[in-house]
């Protein structure tokens, strides 16, 4: 990671860490209310809390033992670029998958994030 970065490394950590054990409100609170996120299995995205609430109920719902850690975070005019290692267990296999997340931020809430990662070997686990 970057040292001009590490400004990043303590917000990324316990918004990743929210990603974890199924707590839904507790990611939510990394978000402001009109925050667009979008990730691969949502690419056109969804706008603002009332929608991004129930995504995320499932999502987490569907995951909740799931890590996620940063790996590399670069600044950008508007927040930052992250680089990703989450480790998902599936039945019983656990699966490495790393990511890149686009995020901008007002405040210190979150205003936008993108999600990218290749999906494919993910789903053929889940047949």
């Amino acid at each position: 990671m970057t040292d001009i970065a590490n400004d990043w490394k303590p917000f990324c950590d316990k918004w990743l860490g929210s990603w974890t054990g199924n707590r839904p409100a507790q990611l939510m609170a990394f978000y402001t209310d009109d925050a667009f996120y979008s990730d691969p299995a949502y690419p056109a995205g969804i706008r603002g809390r009332e929608l991004m609430v129930p995504y995320f109920e499932k999502l987490l719902s569907r995951n909740p033992d799931w890590k996620w850690e940063a790996v590399e975070i670069f600044n950008t005019a508007g927040g930052f670029t992250l680089k990703w290692k989450a480790t998902i267990p599936v039945r019983d296999k656990e699966l490495i998958i790393l990511g890149l997340d686009i995020v901008e931020m007002k405040g210190e809430l979150i205003s936008r994030n993108e999600v990218y990662f290749d999906r494919v070997k993910w789903l053929k686990l889940m047949e």
